[in-house]
């Protein structure tokens, strides 16, 4: 009887793992939702990954992270990062997010947001694996910008094995300083245009050095957010 009673227990937590086998199983598989699956194993690996981060901000999925107040004939933003490997960039146009985890258009590389300069609304979104990725889709992407667009760009995870020079270039050509010093791992974000005026001050970049890092392998986020006038040709 005791023999039995100890086979229905074991039976019935076999029963009680198999969801939960499953889930991972299939969240871990390739999948037509290439960004959501790629976040999910990267998340279930990080656990395990002593070395991935330390202690990650916590990232309000639905809202922008900084309220900005602009005057008129000009409009917000508010960008951040990614952090580590972990948590996806996020970018905001007039205080709504336009690219991020819960839009489900972010990615590991770079990630961009092309603005129409003269309203302020974001008209195409792109991310660009820099690590496992190619680049020429990135170069595509940055050849196809309009005259008088404003370009928003923040890093996520690894931005610049798959780098070339034609593409620093096209992006040193929106206004860029740091692009040609961005490296392994390193954390950008950037606000530029073609043809529109931005501030020069739109950049920010931290180096990733293991010394100073603050997740481990990978720097810190970096937050940027300000006014951008709207174009006038």
């Amino acid at each position: 009887m005791a023999r039995r009673q100890n086979f229905r227990k074991v039976w019935q937590c076999m029963l009680l793992l198999v969801p939960v086998i499953l889930f991972i199983t299939f969240m871990l598989q390739d999948n037509s939702n290439e960004i959501f699956s790629a976040e999910w194993r990267r998340a279930i690996i990080s656990r395990f990954d002593s070395q991935s981060t330390k202690t990650l901000p916590k990232q309000s999925a639905a809202m922008c992270n900084t309220k900005v107040e602009c005057p008129e004939e000009t409009y917000g933003f508010y960008i951040q990062s990614g952090a580590a490997n972990v948590m996806p960039p996020k970018i905001c146009l007039q205080n709504k997010p336009v690219l991020g985890m819960v839009l489900n258009n972010a990615g590991i590389g770079i990630n961009i947001v092309i603005v129409n300069g003269k309203t302020g609304e974001a008209i195409k979104t792109g991310h660009f694996n820099m690590f496992t990725g190619e680049v020429q889709p990135l170069i595509d992407f940055l050849k196809s910008i309009d005259k008088g667009s404003v370009v928003l760009i923040a890093t996520y995870d690894e931005p610049a094995s798959k780098l070339n020079d034609e593409a620093r270039k096209l992006m040193a050509e929106l206004g860029s300083t740091a692009i040609q010093s961005l490296r392994f791992r390193d954390s950008w974000v950037f606000v530029g245009g073609k043809g529109a005026a931005v501030d020069s001050s739109f950049e920010k970049h931290v180096k990733n050095d293991p010394a100073n890092n603050k997740y481990e392998n990978w720097p810190e986020l970096i937050e940027l957010h300000g006014c951008i006038p709207k174009y006038q040709e």
